[in-house]
């Protein structure tokens, strides 16, 4: 196949081949034709070469093409001829018709063969001598030879360190019993290398590329910016260029999938790490139809098709980016393997392998709001793109994916559910949209349209998950389920998530607000193996400058029923993430109307945290209001109606809200009435006030659960972890006894009627004291704060709302009458 290529490294062009033309209205094009001696490959950036298979190409006039020489195992590459010389790249620029040859030599039965691989500008030379890479990359040596790699940098690098073999900046110094490759590290003296602002899709329709690739590295910029972050040593793409490396190594790398080779394939040219990603791919393939074959289930049908995506997601990527060397049985077997998971997934009372129908659950393949969707998307998507017009299937699962599941069930389910962003299956389960904003910006840079902004949830989305982290930026309020680790700490998949929206949407003020808080945060790069392509592929751009503080400093999520909070962006800022909102998702839990605080650590928090398991759902977990009747929990109910936020108010001197949480019990005959109150006085105290009415034979219990075992003394509550401390003051009813369970406290009611609790919480010490302050049929509290304020606030008895008196402190204004009424949700900025 030969094709013109496009000129300066912008990537695969288009059109049919042309014989060189001095004159007239055509291209200017000469031919580059390639040969080799030996047994090895080469291979060229821009793609279009590879030789085996494919060695010669009519290229437009003027074009600089890179050729890679990658010897078999037990040969050395050992020169180029014709127009190059020495063992590093080749690089040409199309004149005239031009010839270069690559010849390598075989390695003697008693020597191995040592490589070297440089990322970066710099040079490598070796003691005993032999190798000069630049110029002389490859040596054999005697079996059993210790050789002394020095790495230099050139003008404007530094060395940054060895990979394989050896490590850190040092000399490496490698004893061969076997052939090695040994990768340099050179980076850009010049600080950070940022990442490249991409176009955005402006395509109304989309258009699926004709020609390998067709997903992802078919958009010339992504792939140019990608080669520029190789080629100029930034940190990470040296750390995947590295960790692929290492795993061709011999390495076994917890998560690595075969894409990452060939990724680096379509990156360098080096054939090297496409053999490894087919190698890979079709050894899996090859053991999923011997399961086939024997008309057992296929591995990619475990746990209801959960990693279908990453799965076939992965061989139709080493399908695409390698296709030029697979073998025709390769394309048709894979293609046959991946057409029939898809087929299963959409059609689970029919799904079949071999001659065996395995019906499944058919789980949340119509819920666009639960994880496994979008591993389905995944799969559907990337299979459809990867292999259209040569799977008689590929538009289907297009069709099925853009229209069917994008346009027809996920656009009007978040327009209609998820105002706000977010997901309703918490902070663990929902950080899978991830996966989602991938798939977005995929399929945007793969066919031109931009689908992210059909549903203004995709962008807030970035500002629900901010405020989702608590102020010191290395964990997040733990909402819902979270087995992967039951303490919520901010992890790759939360960098994930904030890169690529940001990536998706590098103009908005927000996304400056994103990259200001993962720099600052506990995870400012990826730590698993498995998430290096992230860093790499999101490399943030150069982004407007936005700091943290000018975000607001609460966030309402309606949606989710996500109200946080915190008193500033600072480390040290009081934190607390009120909930009241819908119940519909199986790893959502039995929390409406419950709070967590924050302050330096957890001063009261979901008892999930320290579970086992991270999926403990029950009341008893959250601090709420417990209903119990005959000595069972009465509980909330997921399908219910949600709680009903009555209202929302947010100004600088403090936030408050109305939760009706009566609905989430369905209807129960014990539940009459469940309403919260819950005010934060900034900087650092908060008020909860509980309106709870039951049936008989039914106890109401004020529940708080402590991170540690806590101080009980009368109406107070004292805990105190390392400096900050948290101090609980009942002021209503004061004829009850708190009780302590492990680390929950308990305050039980089972008189008949209503009970009415009010609670004044204070963070550091701040405040002093809290008495009764009751009016006609009002219950309140006077509160002396520690900086001199005395702020009193009264609650309705039978109907919502109240008064509050707040002197006016630090600048903001005082604040004296009722409490609002209605539902205003905060800006998204402070200005």
């Amino acid at each position: 196949m030969a094709l013109v290529m496009a000129v300066a490294g912008c990537g695969g062009g288009s059109g049919s081949e042309k014989a060189a033309d001095a004159g007239g209205g055509g291209t200017q094009t000469f031919v580059l034709t390639t040969s080799t001696s030996g047994t090895g490959s080469i291979a060229s950036t821009p793609a279009g070469i590879s030789c085996g298979n494919d060695c010669s190409e009519t290229i437009a006039a003027g074009s600089t093409v890179t050729l890679t020489a990658t010897p078999t195992s037990g040969a050395l590459f050992s020169g180029w001829g014709g127009a190059c010389s020495g063992t590093g790249s080749c690089s040409v620029t199309l004149t005239q018709d031009t010839t270069v040859t690559a010849s390598f030599a075989a390695v003697p039965s008693n020597s191995s063969a040592l490589t070297v691989s440089k990322a970066g500008s710099g040079t490598v030379t070796s003691s005993p001598a032999g190798i000069n890479c630049g110029t002389d990359c490859g040596e054999a040596y005697v079996t059993g030879t210790t050789v002394t790699l020095t790495a230099s940098a050139a003008t404007g690098y530094t060395f940054s360190g060895w990979s394989g073999p050896c490590s850190g900046t040092g000399n490496c110094v490698v004893t061969l019993s076997q052939a090695q490759i040994v990768s340099a590290n050179f980076a850009s003296s010049g600080g950070p290398v940022a990442g490249c602002t991409l176009p955005r899709g402006t395509a109304t329709a989309p258009v699926v590329s004709s020609t390998h690739p067709k997903v992802l590295l078919n958009h010339a910029a992504t792939k140019s910016c990608l080669q520029q972050l190789l080629n100029s040593g930034s940190a990470s793409a040296t750390r995947f260029k590295n960790m692929v490396d290492s795993q061709m190594n011999g390495g076994n790398i917890y998560g690595f999938e075969p894409w990452y080779a060939a990724l680096m394939y379509q990156v360098t040219g080096q054939q090297a790490y496409a053999t490894y990603a087919i190698q890979r791919t079709d050894a899996f393939v090859a053991s999923e139809e011997a399961l086939i074959a024997a008309n057992q289930r296929a591995t990619v049908a475990g746990d209801s098709y959960l990693e279908v995506g990453p799965m076939i997601g992965s061989v139709a990527l080493v399908y695409d980016w390698t296709y030029n060397l697979l073998t025709p049985t390769q394309r048709t077997r894979w293609i046959t393997y991946a057409n029939q998971a898809v087929w299963n997934v959409w059609n689970y009372q029919q799904a079949k392998w071999g001659n065996t129908t395995y019906a499944w659950s058919g789980w949340s393949i119509d819920n666009p709001s639960n994880n496994y969707y979008y591993s389905f998307l995944k799969a559907t998507m990337l299979l459809g793109l990867a292999s259209q017009g040569e799977n008689s299937q590929a538009q289907a699962w297009i069709d099925k994916f853009r229209t069917e599941k994008i346009e027809n069930q996920l656009i009007p389910t978040f327009n209609r559910d998820l105002d706000g962003g977010g997901s309703r299956e918490g902070t663990g389960y929902g950080t899978a949209m991830k996966n989602l904003w991938q798939l977005y910006d995929w399929w945007e840079r793969s066919t031109g349209e931009r689908i992210a902004t059909r549903t203004p949830h995709t962008l807030a989305s970035m500002a629900h998950l901010m405020h989702s982290i608590v102020p010191t930026l290395d964990r997040l309020a733990p909402t819902g389920d979270h087995a992967r680790d039951s303490t919520a700490a901010l992890f790759d998949y939360h960098r994930e998530y904030l890169l690529e929206l940001i990536s998706i949407f590098p103009q908005e003020r927000l996304s400056g607000a994103a990259k200001s808080l993962l720099d600052a945060s506990s995870v400012p790069r990826m730590s698993q193996y498995f998430e290096y392509f992230v860093d790499y592929i999101y490399e943030p751009p150069q982004l407007s400058a936005t700091a943290l503080t000018d975000l607001s400093t609460t966030y309402w999520g309606p949606g989710t029923g996500q109200l946080m909070m915190r008193s500033g962006w600072d480390t040290g800022a009081a934190f607390s993430n009120f909930i009241c909102g819908p119940y519909s998702e199986s790893h959502a839990h039995h929390d409406q109307g419950s709070f967590v605080v924050y302050r330096g650590n957890w001063l009261a928090y979901d008892a999930n945290v320290d579970s086992a398991s991270g999926i403990e759902q029950g009341e008893e977990m959250h601090n709420l209001v417990r209903i119990t009747q005959g000595g069972s929990t009465v509980p909330q109910r997921e399908g219910a109606p949600r709680c009903n936020l009555l209202a929302l108010a947010d100004n600088a001197q403090f936030t408050y809200a109305v939760a009706d949480v009566t609905p989430i019990y369905n209807g129960s005959a014990a539940v009459t009435k469940v309403q919260r109150e819950f005010l934060f006085i900034r900087p650092s105290t908060f008020v909860v006030f509980d309106r709870v009415v039951t049936g008989t034979n039914t106890s109401k219990i004020w529940t708080l659960n402590l991170p540690g075992t806590p101080t009980l003394n009368g109406n107070l509550i004292s805990y105190v972890t390392g400096a900050n401390r948290l101090d609980v003051r009942r002021v209503a009813p004061t004829n009850l006894t708190s009780t302590l369970s492990g680390r929950r406290v308990e305050v039980a009611d089972s008189a008949a009627g209503q009970s009415l609790f009010l609670n004044v919480l204070g963070t550091n010490g701040s405040v002093t004291n809290a008495v009764a302050a009751n009016g006609t049929d009002q219950t309140g509290a006077q509160i002396t704060l520690a900086d001199g304020r005395t702020a009193t606030v009264r609650f309705s008895n039978s109907g919502t709302g109240g008064t509050l008196e707040l002197p006016a402190f630090n600048g903001a204004a005082a604040f004296s009458g009722s409490l609002p009424t209605t539902v205003v949700a905060p800006p998204l900025f402070r200005n």
